[in-house]
């Protein structure tokens, strides 16, 4: 639990500090695999300097906002969207550098769950003298780096399966054709989402039927997320466009040893994690993306490896377009997952945030537990 004076559970300080939470939305496209951060300092009232985190290695948010502010940072109070760092990593911690600089009050919105921090640049702040408090705008700064938590706290990333369907559930006719079911606008937010994303992961299916690239486009970002094929029995062509257009991982069931060699001199990462069925373990190769470090992951695919997601209970959030389409009942579903005979055992969904993207509707949703069966 934590206690605030007056002056910093007012709106005023909530005031700064979503300052500070839209200055760390800068970074949204390139800090992985560090948070997104930002941070303002305020002296009599007056804002004297501010700066976000823009790249792993570059200065972390509360240097730039001390550059800026130079000697006026002396007594002031810096607001930052993320607990100051204690350990020297590839920048210098920044809890050392309000201290030095004179920083009176720090007030944080949520506490590091990096277990090289966790409290300690917190705790560095007032074994010096510093005044901190936490918790301000705290949701607000756990919804802004959903992946760097999770992977922190539980070794894994944040995974969010999105899918363009009709109104009737459908993301394909019978004979695969699907582009495009959506509109312009709807699949210009879609580039909103990869661009955030450390990873894309589709099924070789998708690769075979639409030779989807998938890069990010209409987005000003620099970086490319790493592209993911799900690719069991190793089918995937050798001029694809996904392996031309740069950083790709091949993940594998079984393999001619020929058809690896020829991927691996194209540049492309392979990794073989056999599971049931002659299938690839998506269990593991979540685990395993969280090892490379990948923060959010983004999977685009078709109704099989969607419903292997679902039913191996990898999804934190679904972004599911519908178009004002029906499509017929011959045509493909979303999900391939059990006939199930009873409604107490559907996957039941929480939704969370639905608006109109041009002519679609655009669903984010979270699914609810399901109960364990015999």
């Amino acid at each position: 639990m934590h206690l605030f004076s007056a002056e910093t559970s007012s709106p005023t300080a909530e005031a700064w500090m979503t300052r500070a939470l839209r200055l760390a939305e800068a970074g949204l496209y390139t800090t992985t695999p560090n948070p997104r951060v930002g941070c303002v300092i305020v002296k009599h009232g007056q804002l004297v300097g501010e700066g976000a985190h823009l790249k792993a290695g570059e200065p972390h948010a509360e240097v730039h906002a001390l550059r800026m502010a130079g000697e006026a940072a002396r007594g002031a109070t810096a607001y930052v969207t993320l607990e100051p760092c204690s350990h020297t990593g590839r920048t210098p911690p920044c809890a050392d550098a309000l201290i030095a600089a004179g920083i009176q009050h720090v007030v944080v919105a949520m506490q590091d769950p990096n277990p090289l921090v966790a409290g300690q640049g917190i705790a560095r702040l007032r074994a010096h003298g510093v005044r901190v408090d936490v918790g301000v705008c705290e949701a607000a700064a756990q919804a802004l780096n959903p992946g760097f938590i999770k992977r922190m706290t539980g070794q894994q990333p944040f995974v969010r399966l999105k899918l363009a369907a009709s109104l009737d559930g459908c993301t394909a006719l019978a004979n695969g054709v699907s582009q495009w079911i959506t509109s312009d606008d709807a699949r210009r937010d879609v580039h909103h989402w990869r661009a955030q994303s450390c990873a894309i992961v589709t099924g070789i299916e998708t690769i075979l039927r639409d030779n989807a690239s998938l890069t990010v486009r209409d987005v000003t970002t620099a970086r490319q997320p790493l592209r993911v094929v799900v690719d069991s029995h190793l089918r995937i062509p050798l001029d694809a466009k996904v392996i031309a257009n740069g950083q790709t991982m091949v993940v594998y069931a079984h393999a001619d040893a020929a058809k690896l060699q020829a991927l691996q001199a194209r540049g492309v990462h392979t990794l073989a994690l056999p599971g049931a069925q002659g299938r690839v373990d998506v269990s593991a190769l979540v685990t395993s993306l969280a090892a490379w470090p990948v923060n959010e992951v983004l999977v685009e695919a078709g109704a099989t490896l969607s419903g292997a997601f679902v039913q191996a209970g990898l999804v934190d959030e679904l972004l599911l377009y519908y178009a004002p389409l029906l499509m017929g009942q011959s045509a493909r579903g979303m999900f391939d997952l059990p006939h199930w005979q009873h409604m107490q055992d559907v996957q039941g969904l929480t939704l969370t945030d639905v608006r109109q993207i041009g002519q679609d509707l655009r669903i984010r949703a979270r699914l609810r537990p399901r109960a364990k069966t015999d």
